[in-house]
């Protein structure tokens, strides 16, 4: 595609969903803020129709709530759904390592190691959105590696409703401790050392858990 190209109008939908998704996650939309399709459009340089697609696709997600001819509004932090996204997330992630363990070859660990390393510069840098692209990029090596469409459709359906808590967690020094359990994860898958990779895949996910402080290695 040539820079005078049409945008295509997905990509603006796409652009629409990732900023509205950062400043949920960030806080800069606070839970309960009320979010107009007219001034979001207007912030964010885009017309209204991509814009009220992400929230309808953030409303699927967990993080906007609507009310027909009332609001629209970013959802709070519900313990209780966070709780079940989580359980099933975690769940997921150490079927995605037990299913690619096998499979995986040197590229592929190669590929969990930059984005380890990439993981650990943005900690470093106080930078929150990259290290969640970051972690995001590593955990989806073993569900790309394993190939299972349907497990990969639901990480990715139910992963959003974790993100305020992976901002906190990303925020903080604890966040350093993730960087050696990434790397304890990666030497495991190439050990081919099954029972090792998922069991430390379920510690990095449980200590997510709302009110569970990082174990560390």
């Amino acid at each position: 595609m040539t820079a005078l190209e049409p945008v295509p109008r997905r990509l603006l939908r796409d652009r629409a969903y990732d900023a509205l998704l950062a400043a949920i996650v960030s806080g800069e939309l606070a839970p309960g803020s009320r979010l107009n399709d007219g001034e979001l459009a207007e912030r964010l340089g885009l017309s209204r129709a991509p814009v009220r697609q992400a929230l309808a696709r953030l409303a699927t997600e967990g993080l906007v709530e609507s009310k027909p001819q009332s609001f629209t509004r970013v959802a709070p932090v519900a313990e209780r759904d966070v709780a079940d996204a989580l359980a099933l997330v975690r769940t997921l992630h150490e079927m995605a390592v037990r299913e690619a363990l096998p499979l995986m070859d040197a590229a592929a660990v190669e590929r969990m190691r930059a984005e380890n390393a990439r993981f650990a510069a943005a900690v470093d840098a106080g930078d929150t959105m990259g290290a969640m692209a970051a972690d995001d990029a590593l955990h989806a090596v073993p569900i790309q590696v394993c190939g299972n469409r349907a497990l990969a459709e639901t990480v990715r359906r139910w992963t959003p409703l974790l993100r305020r808590l992976e901002c906190l967690r990303f925020s903080t020094e604890v966040a350093r401790a993730s960087v050696g359990l990434h790397e304890q994860l990666i030497d495991a898958l190439a050990g081919r050392d099954e029972a090792r990779a998922v069991a430390v895949s379920h510690h990095i996910w449980s200590d997510l858990a709302p009110g569970r402080p990082a174990q560390g290695d």
